[in-house]
């Protein structure tokens, strides 16, 4: 899990796999002793600290390195790039986004479910894939050199009921403009969202939820944007209200004629059910909580994305931003002297995919 989606707090531990906090924290200390784990905290400017945050620990990496067969991180690098993490500007949107999935995934917590007799149960959360994943399989080519990539912070999918959610989320802390926020609708009206789900916009206020379902009217219109968006408001503590969490009643659906307001909340799993239906697998080490995972190589999926549809207008995209770990680099670059490169027939268009290293272990 943390080799997958960067760090996660000792709550958010706790609420996907024990029964207790005070389980979590010796398991933890355990595994921190032998490397497996590195663990930090922020330090107030009015005293007291953060709660302890969990990134992979160097023994981690090296254990995660020779279970896919790759080659294992140099030790400074990979401890350079967890300073970096410690001191990353947008750590707590990513604890932000982590917490969001954290309550969803904490709905099938094994060691709760084994308590209750359930063991083996497929609901809840069934699929959850980072940004760094997304953005690796949801672009397009649009022609004449251009691209559309989505980047949300993470993809998932929710089953309850016989139903099937699958959504694209993204989290929003109040920190970027209206604008910049509805800008993303380009690249999501760019590339056949409707085929793989729904757009949630999970948002740090109700204000702030007010404001934005204005900006979409402004940024679309009046047009439909072709796929479904929904929105809900956290309070400034990060909980939902509800206590199914971003589970429950607390999403409102967004039309060109619905109003700023909200006049009616819907479950997740009340949300029009969207992307591809697939047969469950089990999860495993490489993708935890992915039974509803399709295969990105599969010819249905690649279908979905190449359907072929009007020229679309040159996507916004997104700035890069400085404060995001693209740059980070856990392995040593070995020297071109030392390796065999064997020539490499250009891709078709296309094909071409984007190759450039995140921090993942």
């Amino acid at each position: 899990m943390l080799a997958e989606h960067k760090v996660l707090t000792t709550n958010q531990i706790a609420a996907i796999e024990f029964l207790s906090v005070r389980r979590a924290q010796d398991r933890l200390r355990q595994l921190r002793e032998l490397g497996v784990v590195f663990a930090f905290r922020e330090s107030y400017v009015r005293g007291g600290t953060s709660q302890t945050r969990y990134a992979l620990g160097y023994l981690g990496a090296r254990l995660i390195a020779a279970q896919r067969a790759e080659r294992p991180p140099a030790p400074k690098a990979y401890t350079e790039s967890l300073e970096r993490l410690a001191l990353w500007p947008k750590l707590d949107h990513q604890l932000g986004v982590n917490d969001f999935f954290c309550a969803l995934a904490a709905h099938r917590n094994p060691a709760r479910l084994r308590e209750e007799g359930r063991e083996g149960e497929v609901s809840g959360l069934t699929q959850w894939w980072s940004e760094k994943r997304c953005t690796e399989f949801f672009w397009r080519y649009l022609g004449a050199g251009r691209e559309t990539r989505l980047r949300p912070d993470g993809y998932g999918c929710w089953e309850e009921a016989g139903c099937a959610v699958r959504f694209f989320l993204e989290h929003d802390t109040g920190t970027e403009s209206l604008a910049k926020v509805t800008g993303k609708l380009d690249d999501y009206a760019a590339f056949p969202t409707d085929a793989f789900g729904v757009l949630l916009f999970s948002v740090h206020s109700p204000r702030r939820e007010i404001a934005l379902r204005a900006a979409l009217h402004r940024a679309l219109a009046g047009h439909d944007p072709g796929f479904v968006i929904a929105t809900a408001a956290r309070d400034p503590h990060g909980a939902y209200g509800d206590p199914d969490g971003p589970a429950g009643p607390i999403w409102g659906l967004w039309t060109p004629r619905s109003g700023e307001s909200v006049s009616r909340r819907y479950r997740l799993a009340e949300l029009p059910q969207r992307g591809p239906s697939v047969e469950h697998s089990a999860s495993n080490a490489d993708q935890p909580l992915n039974e509803a995972a399709f295969d990105p190589d599969d010819r249905e999926m690649s279908r979905r994305i190449h359907t072929a549809q009007p020229e679309p207008a040159d996507p916004a995209g997104y700035a890069d931003d400085d404060d995001d770990l693209d740059d980070v680099t856990l392995y040593d670059e070995p020297d071109d002297d030392d390796v065999y490169r064997a020539p490499v027939t250009p891709a078709r268009p296309d094909t071409q995919r984007s190759r450039r290293s995140r921090w993942a272990a």
